[in-house]
């Protein structure tokens, strides 16, 4: 079962949901140290937690504890969506986790689109916490766009990130290049909104380290998140990948492209 409650954090009421373990919005006792938790991120402009809420779900019935969240100005929290950052996402989530997620314990991130640059920011952050990534069509950017305001559509943050090829030198590639734990990477046929060499750049900085798998959805768009909400197949594969070999004291790397068969209906 999940459950709602509201997180304060600099001004802000972020809505969330977690499940599984203690359950609630108060962390877990010492007895659930161990079980990971998977944070579950939405993407930029209408993205929301509410259609993450059927993963999280699966998340949390393969034994796993859940979160997911609001970021400002998006869905149910406060706040307004010109005023967020790259940086202020990053704090968001980091408070959310740090006062829910047992201290310790061990991490699985998921982001959708934007939150791909919020995992790895996170997956710096937390260091060996990091149990698994799961990245879904995941876009990131230029180090001079983390703390620039999103703004409205004719902002400074826009300017940055139109600039060809500027998220070729993004921070975040060296995280993920450095992650030596489960990661897979989902990525949508048709993709209009994430150009193929960043996907493609992701996938070289996982296959470097981690164990990974990159799995196609070939009859998705960008959003995938709505795609895993209204695709039960395609969301509990993505799952039962990412947690491929988390209980094992040895991982055996896999370096797999796997490929989902048409959606049928």
């Amino acid at each position: 079962m999940l459950s709602s409650f509201l997180h304060e954090h600099d001004g802000e009421r972020l809505s969330c949901v977690s499940g599984g373990g203690g359950g609630g919005g108060g962390g877990g006792g010492a007895g659930d140290r161990e079980t990971a938790t998977a944070v579950l991120l939405h993407g930029a402009g209408i993205g929301n937690k509410a259609r993450l809420l059927p993963l999280l779900e699966d998340f949390v019935a393969r034994g796993f504890r859940g979160l997911a969240l609001d970021f400002s100005g998006h869905g149910e929290s406060s706040g307004e969506l010109r005023e967020l950052s790259l940086r202020r996402r990053f704090e968001q989530a980091v408070s959310v986790i740090d006062a829910t997620v047992p201290a310790d314990g061990p991490l699985i991130l998921v982001g959708f689109s934007m939150s791909g640059q919020t995992v790895a920011d996170l997956a710096g952050h937390y260091g060996k916490r990091v149990v698994a990534l799961g990245l879904c069509a995941p876009a990131v950017y230029g180090a001079q766009a983390w703390q620039v305001p999103f703004g409205d559509g004719d902002s400074r943050f826009s300017e940055i990130i139109r600039t060809p090829d500027n998220w070729r030198d993004a921070p975040a590639l060296g995280v993920l290049r450095a992650f030596t734990g489960r990661a897979v990477l989902a990525v949508p046929g048709k993709d209009a909104v994430i150009p193929p060499a960043v996907t493609e750049a992701v996938t070289a900085a996982l296959a470097a380290g981690a164990r990974f798998t990159r799995f196609e959805v070939p009859d998705a768009e960008h959003m995938l998140g709505l795609w895993f909400h209204d695709h039960a197949e395609d969301r509990r594969r993505f799952v039962d990948l990412v947690v491929t070999g988390l209980g094992d004291a040895e991982g055996t790397a896999t370096r797999a492209r796997v490929s989902t068969p048409p959606a049928l209906g």
